[in-house]
């Protein structure tokens, strides 16, 4: 439309009923731009310190397949994105100038006529999530590494770091962590997951090493096991195999050395022993474990915490695999197949499931408040289902 006079502002302010000595002299005129519209822009809500990332040019990643939520990530977080309605149009204005600059700039003319590019009427907004990482051990287990044997002429599901990027919506440093703790190795440029059978295989001829050359179990040698297993495997694998289940030392003279970790060995014994039964008597099971595992290691069912559970109310008690890891991602969904194997939990015995759902600074307990209801039973506290277990 035609370019407003200053006294057909001053007329549209007393129509308005407003003081023109408490405004600033300055008057926006807005029109529409010939190509205004809804469409041409999406507006996010940055909380400062990604806002601050952006500005120091590291980037935002959206991360998700068709038929995923979308997530947002920035190098180390993961955040829930979701749209929000606004009651106000928001309107973007190119080289808008805000009171504060106009308060500066007393020189500037007291009307600026300025044009619409486009507009909006809600927005993205973001929220801190848990990543989700259960995909990643899912994609690896399709072909979990057999050893060198087996994997000569077959076509295996192949892995990069970057198709992991780009198939897991989780940001980068949480999804290098996570290949930590799957203990997955590269192997000819691909993320792998060793078979556990192969593992086994792999802790085994260290544990026999160590107890033929009667090692501490605190000071095993790398170079001496390269050399002695070097012909029975791969030495990236005796290798690998050690930083699994050792701890890494380099001492004065530069020789590394692992220092064996107890509840690892002990908890993947464990595990081999139970996958073979549906159900195991607990006392029987506990005096095969104590055999089965390196001289001079102690066994101690806390050890197998979210790996396997204790049914104390059987006779005899028994114990049977529960992996916290092939259980769903999803809150309500993990609560209820954990109610579907059993109908009322300790809060001893169902942490170690529900553990890896808290958020931030959550508790346990916060969390079996919103999904579980409690009480007393023989004077001890249990939690079951809030809504009928189909």
């Amino acid at each position: 439309g035609a370019m407003r006079s200053r006294a057909e502002v001053d007329a549209t302010l007393q129509t308005a009923k407003l003081n023109p000595a408490e405004l600033l002299p300055v008057v926006h005129c807005l029109s529409f731009g010939p190509r205004a519209g809804a469409g041409d822009y999406c507006l996010m809500q940055l909380e400062p310190g990604l806002s601050a990332q952006l500005e120091a040019g590291c980037s935002l990643v959206i991360r998700g397949e068709k038929h995923e939520q979308v997530v947002l990530c920035s190098k180390d977080k993961t955040y829930d994105m979701k749209i929000a309605d606004t009651s106000n149009m928001l309107l973007f204005i190119p080289s808008c100038k805000t009171p504060e600059q106009l308060k500066a700039d007393q020189a500037s003319c007291n009307i600026i006529h300025s044009q619409i590019a486009g507009f909006s009427n809600n927005y993205w907004e973001l929220r801190r999530c848990r990543p989700k990482l259960k995909k990643l051990r899912k994609l690896l287990m399709e072909d979990p590494y057999k050893g060198p044997d087996n994997h000569k002429d077959q076509t295996f599901s192949k892995y990069t770091t970057e198709d992991l990027l780009s198939l897991i919506q989780a940001s980068e440093e949480e999804i290098l962590h996570q290949l930590q703790i799957v203990d997955a190795c590269k192997i000819e440029g691909y993320w792998r997951i060793l078979e556990f059978d192969y593992e086994m295989k792999l802790l085994n001829h260290v544990t026999q090493l160590i107890d033929s050359e009667s090692w501490s179990l605190s000071k095993v040698p790398l170079r001496t096991c390269l050399e002695e297993l070097g012909s029975l495997e791969p030495r990236e694998m005796i290798e690998h195999i050690l930083l699994s289940y050792g701890r890494k030392h380099i001492d004065d003279a530069g020789e590394v050395y692992f220092e064996m970790q107890e509840d690892k060995i002990c908890r993947a014994t464990a595990q081999m022993l139970l996958q073979n039964a549906v159900k195991f008597n607990l006392s029987e099971f506990q005096e095969v474990w104590q055999q089965s595992v390196p001289e001079g290691m102690t066994t101690r069912l806390d050890q197998l915490k979210g790996l396997a559970l204790v049914d104390k109310s059987s006779r005899p008690e028994t114990i049977f695999l529960l992996k916290v890891e092939d259980l769903p991602e999803d809150n309500q969904e993990r609560f209820n197949s954990l109610f579907s194997i059993r109908e009322k939990w300790t809060e001893v015995d169902i942490a170690p499931y529900i553990q890896d759902l808290c958020a931030e600074k959550q508790t346990v307990g916060a969390l079996l408040t919103k999904y579980a209801r409690s009480s007393v039973q023989n004077g001890v506290k249990v939690y079951n289902s809030r809504r009928p277990i189909s």
